[in-house]
């Protein structure tokens, strides 16, 4: 099994106790594109096997939590069968999960809508039509869910993107806000404050709860942004029926 990041906090992979009612699986303690591809292949495999006394699982970047039930779970059964499990394969050369997607949100990047592309746009050392061309063309695979109800992380951008979390805190953005920091982007499910960088605003909601589906995305999904005009994505988010926000789907290979 290849390890891409040794520390010495391994060796990866490692399982861990949390307390009585769950165990995490770490693949690693940086992202890094293989343990995240690790992390999502070990908890498909997991859902297709699943255990007693495991309850639910729940992917992050690079480590899977499963939730256990302490009336019935045994864990030095369930560390045994999990250590057997991982040895069964090089999860940091799994492919990445089947049924992906590439979905295309038509996105109105700054003026109001984003108010700080030109701002962010500067400290990644681009123009501000620079900065829209390329947040425009690159395609940014979802690496996990959370912080909100089915909200993704997104990435990676270019190094030049590695820009800091902002010093202070935004108090609101919408739910379909597109922020950047760290080279990722996050696309959030509803309004929130955050320190991250307003780029782009769409009409997309990721979390539907009235919906069989609530989580409209899923880890391994692709996404892309395109330009959209503003009044556009305005009119869509003024339109209760319109989830999707415009977005093109397909399904990829």
């Amino acid at each position: 099994m290849t390890v891409p990041n040794p520390s010495p906090s391994g060796p990866w992979p490692m399982i861990q106790r949390l307390g009585v009612s769950g165990l995490l699986v770490r693949f690693g303690d940086q992202f890094c594109e293989a343990a995240n591809r690790a992390a999502l292949a070990f908890r498909a495999a997991v859902e297709a096997a699943p255990q007693p006394g495991i309850i639910e699982t729940a992917p992050s970047l690079v480590s899977v939590f499963l939730r256990l039930d302490p009336l019935t779970a045994d864990l030095e059964v369930l560390e045994a069968e999990l250590c057997d499990l991982l040895a069964r394969a090089d999860w940091y050369a799994a492919p990445l999960p089947p049924g992906r997607r590439l979905i295309r949100i038509p996105t109105a990047y700054g003026a109001d809508m984003a108010p700080d592309l030109v701002e962010t746009a500067e400290a990644a050392g681009l123009s501000e039509a620079e900065a829209v061309a390329q947040l425009s063309a690159t395609r940014l695979r979802v690496l996990s869910l959370g912080f909100g109800p089915g909200q993704p992380y997104l990435g990676e951008l270019p190094e030049h993107w590695n820009l800091p979390r902002r010093t202070e805190l935004t108090p609101h953005v919408p739910a379909g806000a597109l922020v950047l920091a760290i080279r990722q982007c996050v696309l959030f499910s509803r309004p929130s404050p955050t320190g991250w960088r307003h780029v782009g605003q769409t009409a997309f909601l990721n979390f539907r709860p009235e919906s069989a589906e609530p989580f409209a995305l899923k880890p391994g999904d692709e996404l892309q942004f395109p330009t959209a005009d503003p009044d556009h994505v305005a009119h869509m988010i003024a339109d209760p029926d319109c989830v999707d926000g415009g977005a093109e789907i397909e399904a990829l290979p």
